[in-house]
């Protein structure tokens, strides 16, 4: 029996419509199978430059840096190189002795944030203020840890000495990296410790890079906030010939005139040189303070060579202090002569190549 006309049309236009549905289901599973399919060639080709992948998102090993740096053997010989993907990552950090040879890569030093929010005065579960070491976002004690485009925060506000970044480990790098707070932002805290800043950006207020340990700044902003009075503040052993050394460093602010020491003796033998540094108005004439120490006036060892800038004008500078000679810049102010065996210049020109 032959169907009605408009019966046949109606059949056509179920077929045609199903046969519609079924090519779009279709091309939507290739599609989200190619997307995947891309989505895990990235990983691989991340994996192949890059040990362990930190992504919030889950595209990666991990979602927290803590769990990534956890996953690390101790006693490491060779390098473990961890990416971590753009972020603001809330935890409060530890590379622990004996995780060494970490590197930390960010995917982009503005957008990848590490961040946390204690203070000095913030009490314990006993009731007792965490002090100042452990008022740190960000903590290294492992050795050869390097660390390239990522910002270090900590987050307290103006609430007293809050450290973003305390390191006690020996052979440390910091390449194209921003540490941001207020009252002691950074600590290179340990006597043995030897520290390399490339290209790195450092803000705070007072005493905002302190420390016993021997620390080169090489080409990075020092920028000093309002509210402050003092950029270093050195505690060297006596018998530690370098501790904190600027070179080719801009000294920068958004405080007012004559408002800020270069440095101030927080021990008795504290060293720091600015060598070839430009200094902006914000730079006191006087330089250097002695922090009420008289005493520390003939232990403390603080120098500049060829600084310029509004605030590098040295005709002023307190008696006590020292401008080097070009024989004392070409000897003794390498960073081979600093570093002796240790060449982190060419350990981070190294990492550019892989």
């Amino acid at each position: 029996m032959t169907l009605p006309i408009v019966l046949m049309i109606n059949i056509n236009n179920r077929m045609i419509l199903n046969f519609l549905m079924a090519s779009v289901f279709l091309m939507s599973s290739f599609s989200a199978d190619a997307s995947n399919d891309s989505r895990k060639g990235k990983i691989q080709i991340e994996k192949i430059k890059y040990d362990i992948v930190v992504a919030q998102d889950g595209s990666g090993d991990f979602k927290t840096v803590q769990e990534a740096l956890n996953s690390v053997t101790s006693l490491q010989t060779k390098e473990t190189r961890i990416l971590i993907k753009n972020g603001i990552y809330k935890e409060k950090l530890e590379v622990i002795k004996d995780k060494n040879n970490i590197s930390l890569i960010g995917e982009s030093k503005d957008n990848v944030i590490l961040t946390y929010d204690d203070y000095a005065s913030k009490k314990n579960s006993e009731g007792k203020d965490i002090g100042t070491s452990g008022s740190a976002s960000f903590i290294v004690t492992a050795d050869n840890f390097k660390a390239q485009n990522i910002t270090f925060e900590n987050s307290s506000g103006p609430v007293g000495q809050a450290v973003a970044v305390r390191v006690d480990g020996d052979k440390i790098i910091f390449d194209n990296c921003k540490f941001l707070g207020f009252q002691d932002t950074l600590y290179p805290r340990s006597t043995n410790s030897r520290q390399y800043y490339k290209n790195c950006y450092i803000e705070g207020t007072t005493d905002f890079i302190f420390g016993a340990s021997t620390a080169v700044f090489d080409q990075c902003e020092i920028f000093a906030k309002k509210g402050g009075s003092y950029l270093t503040a050195a505690s060297t052993l006596e018998k530690t010939p370098y501790g904190l050394v600027f070179l080719n460093c801009k000294l920068t602010t958004n405080s007012g005139n004559s408002s800020y020491y270069l440095g101030r003796p927080w021990r008795p033998y504290a060293k720091t040189v600015f060598i070839q540094c430009e200094m902006a108005a914000h730079i006191k004439p006087e330089g250097w303070h002695n922090w009420s120490k008289p005493e520390a006036e003939t232990t403390t060892f603080y120098g500049e060579y060829q600084s310029t800038g509004t605030g590098g004008n040295t005709a002023s500078r307190v008696s006590w202090s020292h401008l080097l000679t070009s024989e004392q810049f070409s000897k003794e102010y390498t960073l081979a002569a600093i570093f002796k065996d240790w060449n982190p210049k060419k350990i981070i020109d190294d990492l550019y190549k892989k």
